[in-house]
This record gives C-alpha cells, sequence and structure tokens, in this order.
C-alpha cells in the first residue's frame, strides 16, 4: 500500500501542523455497502480494527459515526482513498473523496487523506484478531483494512520532516482543517 498521502487537490486544505498534536485517530474504509473503521494512537502508531458500519441506501450512517466519536472523542479522521495502480481515480475513488469533505463538514475535525491501494490485500494477510474465526468475512476484512490504513497514515506522518514552523506541506492537499 502507498503510505502517501492522497493527492488530489482541495482548495479547502490548508499546511498545519495539526497531525503532529493528534492523539486518538479514527481511520476508515469507504465503501458503498460498508465502511470499515478502526481507532488508532498516534503515540504507539498502532491501530485495531474497531467496527463495520452498514451503509443506508449507499450513504453513511451518520448518526452511528457521530456516536463513534463522542465515544472516542478523536482528535482527527484519516479516510483511505482508492485509486489504480496506475494512479488513476477509479469509481470510488470520488466518493471517498465526498464522504471525507461531508466527515469534516459535519464534525468540524480535521481530515487527512491517505492512499489505500492494497490496503483490503493486506488486510487479508493479517492475521484474525477474533477468537473463534476461522475465516476472515468481508466485513471483517473492511474493519481490518480501515487499520491498514490508519497504521499507513502514522507511519507517514512519522517518515515526513517538519517545516519551519510547524507546517508539513506534505498535507497542504490531503488535510481539511477546521
Amino acid at each position: 500500500m502507498s503510505a502517501t498521502p492522497e493527492h488530489e487537490p482541495d482548495p479547502t486544505s490548508a499546511a498545519s501542523n495539526v497531525p503532529l498534536s493528534w492523539r486518538i485517530a479514527l481511520g476508515f474504509d469507504f465503501g458503498q455497502l460498508r465502511i470499515g473503521v478502526a481507532v488508532g494512537d498516534t503515540m504507539t502508531g498502532s491501530a485495531r480494527p474497531l467496527c463495520i458500519l452498514s451503509t443506508r441506501q449507499q450513504r453513511p450512517d451518520w448518526e452511528a459515526i457521530a456516536r463513534l466519536i463522542a465515544e472516542w472523542r478523536p482528535d482527527g479522521l484519516v479516510v483511505g482513498v482508492p485509486r489504480h495502480a496506475d494512479d488513476t481515480a477509479n469509481t470510488m475513488t470520488d466518493a471517498a473523496l465526498r464522504f471525507s469533505r461531508q466527515l469534516h463538514g459535519r464534525f468540524r475535525l480535521p481530515v487527512a487523506t491517505i492512499d489505500e491501494r492494497l490496503s483490503s490485500w493486506e488486510a487479508e494477510q493479517r492475521p484474525v484478531e477474533s477468537v473463534g474465526r476461522r475465516r476472515k468475512s468481508h466485513a471483517h476484512v473492511d474493519a481490518q483494512a480501515a487499520a491498514v490504513i490508519l497504521e499507513s497514515w502514522f507511519n507517514h506522518i512519522r517518515s515526513v520532516p517538519p517545516f519551519e514552523k510547524g507546517a508539513r506541506k506534505d498535507f497542504s492537499c490531503a488535510m481539511l482543517n477546521s
């Protein structure tokens, strides 16, 4: 999976050091039928699958997302954005970007996007964390993919040195700041 921020230009974005101050983040693997959600800690750089949210008529369950945000009180949100191997947009690219903008608009939290290529494949390679499960369901893979997305983002923000005055120019197109 590419560990670079999604680079679709976004005029509402601004360079910021917000990611450096995050402690808890929620990660999302957006899909038309369900959305995998993970929670992670920036201090350890680790994330774990949290849940799967079913969509309602191919729309996010905003009430369920609001409950998760109220429960976990994240400092920011990370959304995986799918692309083809040649970096071109696919059918879900615009939908995932729209979802990230809607998250920011509804909850007024900073939202980062990151390229999610191969996150589902990597999630399928990870051992099942639930006791008693022999095979991973598609839904479990979505939540695990959200954890992969979040950990990739943590790895990326750790690998890119901050610029002067705390600005991280690499997020100028990937961050929606409040």
